[in-house]
């Protein structure tokens, strides 16, 4: 589970709080300021997305929640080893194979070059598929990116919402007219402050970890892709391994590598 979205989002609250001061913490509450800030900002994001985007908010904190879901490393030894079998026993030994697998995206490959489609066919359907993946969390990242664009705005209208206010009030007649100066004012610019803490402090960090998430499944998928067409082709499973692990780190790329020399020096002594 990782938790660093709500340690960040309760930090800067807390850092913010300590900063204005408790004693003067109620001059930074202004009802008006957050009608007009918070429900703009909904308003405006309800209006940009259909229902269908919309309803899938609850399943976006989930993605914030729940961690790291994808182990390349270990997607990594588990292709190597769907090679093994494949070219020891042939491609349909792998059917029994998947359905040991829970990722459905891994499953669905492996049964397509079970099904000996062809192999152009298998990367079309594939790449299809991690396409349209990309394409809804574009959108669902795109959600928070548009909300931090739109707060900012809205503390702008709020500002002149109060600035017309206070210069309106000054041409009234009498010390009533002038009694509202203060109120208007401090919707003016506590509007604005509204404006960049929600922009900055909530949806740009929900925004960014969203993508951080995106990044993670479309190299997994990609590894994927690129390794079940290996396994189709019958390349040899040690130089599958070295290509495959390319794409992560080079300290993991030791350790895995180091694995499979002693892996192999077993199988060697044994035999």
């Amino acid at each position: 589970m990782d938790l660093t979205t709500l340690i960040g989002l309760l930090l800067s609250g807390i850092l913010m709080v300590y900063g204005i001061g408790m004693d003067k913490l109620g001059n930074f509450v202004d009802v008006p300021s957050v009608v007009i800030v918070v429900g703009g900002t909904l308003a405006a994001l309800i209006a940009s997305y259909p229902f269908g985007i919309l309803k899938d908010i609850p399943k976006h904190f989930a993605v914030l929640f729940r961690g790291k879901m994808y182990n390349i490393p270990q997607l990594v030894d588990q292709l190597v080893d769907l090679a093994m079998i494949a070219r020891q026993n042939g491609l349909l030994a792998l059917e029994d194979k998947a359905g040991e697998i829970s990722d459905p995206f891994l499953k669905h490959s492996i049964l397509m070059i079970v099904d000996a489609n062809d192999p152009d066919k298998v990367r079309l359907v594939l790449e299809r598929e991690l396409e349209n993946m990309m394409v809804r969390h574009d959108q669902a990242a795109g959600l928070y990116e548009k909300g931090s664009a739109y707060a900012p705005a809205f503390g702008m209208i709020g500002t002149l919402i109060g600035l017309v206010n206070m210069l309106k009030g000054l041409d009234l007649s009498g010390s009533g007219g002038s009694s509202s100066i203060g109120q208007d004012m401090s919707v003016a610019l506590i509007t604005t402050f509204y404006g960049c803490i929600l922009a900055n402090a909530v949806f740009n960090p929900i925004a960014k970890k969203l993508r951080i998430r995106q990044d993670e499944e479309e190299l997994y998928c990609s590894t994927v892709i690129e390794g079940i067409l290996s396994i189709q082709a019958g390349e040899n499973p040690q130089y599958l391994r070295e290509r495959l692990l390319t794409s992560i780190k080079r300290s993991q790329q030791q350790k895995l590598l180091a694995k499979s020399g002693r892996s192999d020096g077993q199988e060697g002594a044994e035999e």
